[in-house]
């Protein structure tokens, strides 16, 4: 069982940087060059580089090579789907304390001094 352990922590560990995870964000819709993933998730191409090396030497991306371009695509779709679901929850949250925090402030505007 530690050994299971272990590995698990190491694996939510990865997943614990918000870089990978925009990384993995980016690739939901399919596989993407480097230099494309570096745009969008608004990183330095050698932050972008460690941290797809990372998740690919974790076998939840896999990546190809066409001329002087490298391409990363998701190679474990079970990781992309705890990835959706945690989002999605935690997406939520967010927006029922931010629904939460309005109707707070709007009733405290409301109340006479």
């Amino acid at each position: 069982m530690t050994e299971l352990f272990e590995e698990v922590s190491n694996y939510f560990f990865l997943l614990s940087e918000p870089t990978r995870l925009k990384i993995l964000h980016c690739l939901c819709n399919g596989e993407r060059p480097v230099n494309d993933i570096v745009t969008e998730i608004e990183a330095t191409q050698a932050n972008v580089s460690r941290q797809l090396n990372m998740l690919f030497r974790a076998k939840i991306l896999a990546r190809r090579k066409e001329g002087t371009q490298v391409y990363y695509r998701i190679d474990d779709q079970t990781t992309l789907e705890i990835c959706k679901t945690v989002c999605g929850q935690v997406s939520s949250k967010i927006m029922a304390r931010h629904v939460s925090d309005q109707m707070a402030s709007t009733f405290t505007v409301m109340t006479p001094s």
